[in-house]
């Protein structure tokens, strides 16, 4: 989706202005004639790609009327002890948003195998996406950005600096829904997917929810 693709080659972390920049798989929705109330998936995590480099980052995003990104982050780091006190092989995690500069919450561990289940929902009350990121079941970092309306939905593999020398590994996405504030009907005809596949994009309300339970990422090596 452009709309995601365009805002994240700012870059994750404020660091693209000089570094090298690439992405790869993806599976992407909108925009929609409506706007995103909420999406939640669960990454499933992979290994972390070996050697470990700076930096390849895994993230569901969706790109907002505000000009933000909203993205929750699970980063391979090669120093993941010095930004999330991580050991070798562990992946960080946390709640993000990038508003001009990055903005986040908690980093925190992750392992290969853990489910990240990352959650997005628009705050009536504050006019405020909140981000809530939990690892198997419980909650480990969150954020509250005022970032507009979201108008579209998609998953990256994004590579930085020396990561862009090396290969993602396949990883699978379970349970995503996105629930829109009015229907669109159409919404389905904006996807765009590659090196990917899905058990295929439902609805049953007519298309203000939309569902699919797997998205399986392919594993990607860049030369950049």
């Amino acid at each position: 989706m452009s709309a995601i693709r365009n805002l994240a080659v700012l870059a994750f972390l404020g660091l693209a202005n000089a570094e090298t920049i690439g992405f790869g798989p993806h599976f992407s929705l909108g925009p929609t004639s409506s706007w995103i109330r909420e999406a939640n998936t669960t990454l499933v995590l992979p290994e972390v790609p070996s050697p470990q480099q700076d930096r390849l980052a895994l993230w569901p995003g969706m790109g907002t009327s505000g000009g933000d990104l909203i993205q929750a982050l699970a980063v391979s780091f090669s120093d993941p002890s010095a930004n999330c006190g991580a050991t070798a092989g562990q992946w960080c995690t946390w709640a993000s948003t990038l508003q001009g500069e990055q903005l986040g919450g908690k980093q925190v561990p992750a392992n290969a195998g853990d489910e990240v289940n990352m959650h997005y929902k628009y705050n009536d009350e504050t006019s405020k996406f909140d981000q809530t990121v939990s690892i198997n079941g419980e909650v480990v970092s969150t954020l509250s950005t005022k970032s507009g309306q979201a108008q579209g939905w998609g998953t990256a593999v994004e590579c930085q600096a020396e990561a862009c020398d090396g290969t993602a590994a396949a990883h699978e996405y379970l349970d995503t829904t996105i629930i829109l504030n009015a229907a669109d009907s159409s919404f389905k005809d904006t996807l765009a997917i590659e090196e990917a596949t899905s058990s295929g994009l439902k609805t049953s309300d007519n298309g203000k929810t939309w569902t699919v339970s797997s998205i399986k990422i392919q594993s990607h090596t860049y030369d950049l």
